[in-house]
């Protein structure tokens, strides 16, 4: 049985653009030729391989279709390269990766920024918390992801990135208000807390070690790193923030820590286990500037 590249290709368009009609735009066909491809491919396959929702989301069979696709359009263009040519510059190859909030609003994008300068790849970010971005690389979303997580998944390789650590901090009015008395259970219990979403437990794990219920807070749900933080500089409550976000404010007093231990969250690199020179150049940038940023002591 044989994958035909051109269908594997239609397939994950049709994926990254969430609508048959947005992968015709993206394609140049018709959006009765990208149904027609869909179709064939999964007779040819004998499984179903899009959940036809709006949007559209690749099956189990799907996924690994469609990373097929991305594994061969990465070696298709250091294919190009080995032969001392240049890749269609209306055709970039495109470099899905998964990035942490907090790195995305703070340190990557310089180093994206060069490598968009120097080769002809465009990025796909898929953002979410560094709990969750292995996930996106286990179903093939993406090629890369920056995460937590140290054990490479099946298929990849890992390699570490630093700490990005983080301390409870709040404004001297909010403090006063809330906390006049310092960490004191009670107080914390009725202090409002600002926390990324609800997948965020950065604050939860901050509560619970200082002896806290993490249950009975107020919170606030701000989805954006740069939002979040000046949320807590604003003084709607407390929040975990890292030294890129809240340094220059505590040394001129617009923050204050509220004491207790800092939070250090190990960052990885993990991406597919693939010999690419496009790839491996991407992870030496992503690596070097993380080295240049984040805390040594996770090296």
């Amino acid at each position: 049985m044989e994958i035909p590249l051109e269908l594997a290709r239609t397939l994950a368009a049709v994926v990254d653009e969430g609508t048959f009609d947005a992968a015709s735009r993206a394609l140049g066909v018709t959006p009765s030729a990208v149904s027609q491809r869909v179709k064939a491919l999964e007779q040819q396959l004998g499984r179903v391989l899009l959940v036809r929702t709006k949007p559209v989301h690749a099956t189990d069979a799907g996924a690994a279709v469609v990373r097929l696709a991305r594994q061969l359009a990465l070696l298709e263009h250091d294919a190009i390269a080995a032969f001392g040519l240049d890749a269609a510059p209306e055709r970039p190859t495109t470099i899905p990766l998964a990035v942490n909030a907090d790195s995305l609003g703070t340190w990557i994008l310089p180093a994206l920024a060069g490598l968009a300068a120097e080769h002809p790849i465009v990025f796909d970010l898929h953002r979410d918390d560094q709990d969750f971005t292995a996930e996106l690389l286990e179903s093939g979303t993406v090629m890369a992801a920056i995460t937590s997580q140290a054990t490479p998944v099946a298929g990849c390789i890992a390699r570490p990135l630093g700490i990005m650590r983080y301390r409870a901090v709040a404004t001297p009015d909010y403090l006063a208000r809330w906390l006049p008395n310092g960490l004191t259970p009670a107080a914390l219990s009725r202090a409002p807390v600002v926390d990324f979403d609800r997948r965020d437990d950065l604050q939860t794990g901050f509560l619970r070690f200082v002896g806290a219920d993490p249950r009975t807070p107020p919170r606030h749900f701000v989805p954006a790193s740069n939002d979040f933080a000046t949320a807590i500089k604003l003084g709607l409550g407390w929040g975990m923030l890292p030294g890129f976000q809240s340094a220059a404010e505590l040394a001129s007093g617009a923050l204050v820590p509220l004491g207790g231990p800092p939070i250090d969250v190990p960052l990885h690199w993990q991406q597919w286990n693939l010999r690419s020179p496009l790839l491996d150049t991407i992870a030496d940038a992503v690596v070097a500037e993380a080295r240049r940023t984040l805390d040594a002591r996770a090296r």
